[in-house]
């Protein structure tokens, strides 16, 4: 099974659990919302721009919001099939979906965390860790490049996965997992940061992600 087959497994397993009217990360989206956005956007070909270019994103939400109207058992069972076999995301599932499937699954388990309380991420497996090293530096050059900051992810075994950005040095330090959520802009977190204190407090202050 591939890190973007486990996830999606586990996502579904975890929607089942909290049921459609849960909170999640993304704002203004309930689990039902967040559901509806993940079929659309492997069983819709025609909404994907959207999902990227800003200009699009009217449409794709229209077919999202009609699409949450549906049966949340209907809409889970899409999810847990994988795309069907006229998705481009079919080819690339295990590319195009692994950092899907994990960050939104992380939207709904922090969906109801309190950043001040004493929480702690789950345990990811080794084999799922190593395969979201690729997404965590891919994504860091998209995300983090206008910091005005050099920012480097490290592993808490002092592995670096990558550096974007000019100007002073901020090392951001973490799971590869949190480091995933990081990039992407997710809060709440679990990372640390080092560095000048003015640069850390733009990176902390960023708003970055897609």
């Amino acid at each position: 099974m591939t890190g973007a087959q486990e996830e999606r497994a586990a996502l579904v397993r975890t929607l089942e659990k909290v049921g459609p009217d849960a909170p999640t990360l993304c704002e203004g989206w309930t689990t039902r919302d967040l559901l509806a956005h993940l079929v659309v956007r492997e069983r819709r070909p025609d909404t994907v721009p959207g999902i990227l270019i800003p200009a699009l994103a009217g449409y794709t939400e229209k077919v999202r919001a009609k699409a949450a109207e549906r049966d949340f058992g209907d809409l889970l069972a899409d999810l847990a099939s994988g795309p069907p076999l006229y998705s481009p995301f079919r080819l690339v599932d295990r590319f195009a979906n692994l950092a899907e499937m994990f960050v939104h699954h992380e939207d709904v388990l922090r969906g109801g965390v309190d950043p001040d309380s004493d929480w702690t991420p789950r345990p990811l497996s080794a084999s799922l860790e190593k395969e979201l090293r690729g997404p965590a530096a891919s994504m860091a050059r998209m995300t983090l490049k206008r910091i005005p900051a050099r920012i480097t992810l490290r592993t808490p075994d002092g592995r670096d996965l990558v550096s974007v950005g000019s100007g002073d040095e901020v090392v951001v330090t973490g799971p590869v997992g949190e480091l995933v959520l990081f990039v992407f802009g997710r809060r709440p977190v679990a990372v640390t940061f080092s560095g000048a204190d003015a640069a850390v407090a733009a990176v902390r202050e960023s708003s970055h992600g897609l």
